[in-house]
């Protein structure tokens, strides 16, 4: 089973998306939230001379005039260059089936999924007269480790989606069709030089490495340099300093001509960083245990003096 994100409170939830859950004959009432949003910082484009905010006007390229939105509808154009027009009344008249409804299809083993077709995460909350059937699903889903497919219409467009468990709640993953995945067309796929071949030995040794790379997946382990540096970047410009950094060189992307060495310096270099989380990772457990028996020592000594 796919391992399930930590579940948090994520500000600014709002309802997405509202109706059912087509679970056999039975009806969960859900309503979806965004399960993810970025820490990116958000810029406005403003003009270098004076600052002022830069806005994109809607101009027609027939008649030169700003378009009020209302006045715009959608035009497809066929490959004969005819242009087709479709407005809101048309695409509401569409017979989508899944509107309102989130139709379970079947149930799939997860590892015959490929993470290719995942784009969004929703959590799904259940509607109050709903709870038993939500949990009945999210139970069923997880003492089977099956995901749950389903089509959902979202923004007037109908997608596939998975449904699983993810601790307390049903977590659901918005999918890309068949078609719309590109498959890998790459010269060294089809050609016969010979320079794809590697030897028992090589393989070894990148097990090794492999291995010895090998931890528990914690995603608080890992930062996001580029923002860190970001906000670096305007502090510094807010106070008027020096920012604090210099880009990092690139890594040297020369041809590897001798792969066996390489891949020996590798495995000792991983040996030897594992070593070294793993003592900071112990140091940091009993600085943590310290501080947990020096609080209760404290709280102890509190209650006896009370």
């Amino acid at each position: 089973m796919i391992n399930s994100p930590p579940i948090g409170y994520l500000p600014g939830m709002r309802t997405m998306w509202r109706g059912a859950i087509s679970f056999g004959l039975v009806n969960i009432g859900v309503r979806l939230y965004a399960a993810t949003a970025d820490h990116d910082y958000q810029f406005h484009q403003v003009h270098r001379q004076d600052h002022g905010r830069i806005h994109h006007k809607r101009v027609c390229e027939e008649c030169g005039r700003e378009i009020d939105y209302d006045d715009i509808v959608k035009g497809y154009e066929t490959s004969d260059g005819e242009l087709v027009v479709l407005d809101s009344q048309d695409l509401r008249k569409l017979p989508i089936r899944t509107d309102r409804a989130i139709d379970l299809l079947e149930c799939v083993p997860a590892e015959q999924v490929d993470p290719t077709y995942f784009q969004k995460t929703y959590y799904l909350e259940p509607e109050k007269s709903a709870r038993r059937p939500y949990v009945l699903l999210r139970e069923a889903l997880r003492r089977t480790d099956l995901l749950a497919v389903v089509k959902i219409t979202m923004r007037q467009r109908e997608t596939l989606a998975t449904i699983r468990p993810a601790g307390d709640v049903l977590v659901l993953h918005t999918m890309l069709w068949p078609d719309e995945i590109r498959r890998p067309d790459f010269d060294f796929l089809t050609d016969d030089a010979g320079d794809t071949e590697v030897s028992k030995q090589e393989i070894d040794m990148a097990t090794s490495l492999v291995e010895n790379m090998t931890e528990d997946f914690d995603p608080t382990e890992f930062t996001d340099d580029y923002q860190r540096a970001l906000a670096e970047l305007i502090d510094a410009k807010t106070k008027g300093t020096k920012p604090p950094r210099k880009r990092p060189e690139p890594a040297d992307e020369g041809e590897v001509v001798d792969l066996m060495g390489a891949l020996e310096r590798s495995v000792d270099q991983a040996r030897t960083s594992r070593t070294s989380r793993r003592k900071t990772t112990a140091s940091a457990s009993r600085r943590r245990s310290s501080s947990n028996r020096e609080k209760t020592g404290s709280r102890d000594k509190t209650r006896k003096r009370a």
